[in-house]
């Protein structure tokens, strides 16, 4: 459900999610780690931060 917000946020504002990881200092692979694992509450935050949504958004079954 994370990944799948990211990465629809992603194709929204027209960046790869590989693009995403290397712009907040990110490892390569980890947001799409977060299929099988949890995310770190800050990197969550810097995500939301860079879309300029809430953690809650990214966190929802749907982003409106």
């Amino acid at each position: 459900m994370i990944l799948d917000n990211i990465r629809r946020k992603c194709a929204e504002n027209g960046v790869s999610v590989y693009a995403l990881e290397k712009k907040l200092g990110f490892g390569n692979g980890t947001i799409s780690s977060w299929a099988t694992s949890s995310p770190s509450v800050d990197k969550l935050k810097r995500v939301a931060d860079y879309f300029n949504v809430t953690v809650d958004k990214l966190l929802k079954d749907e982003i409106e």
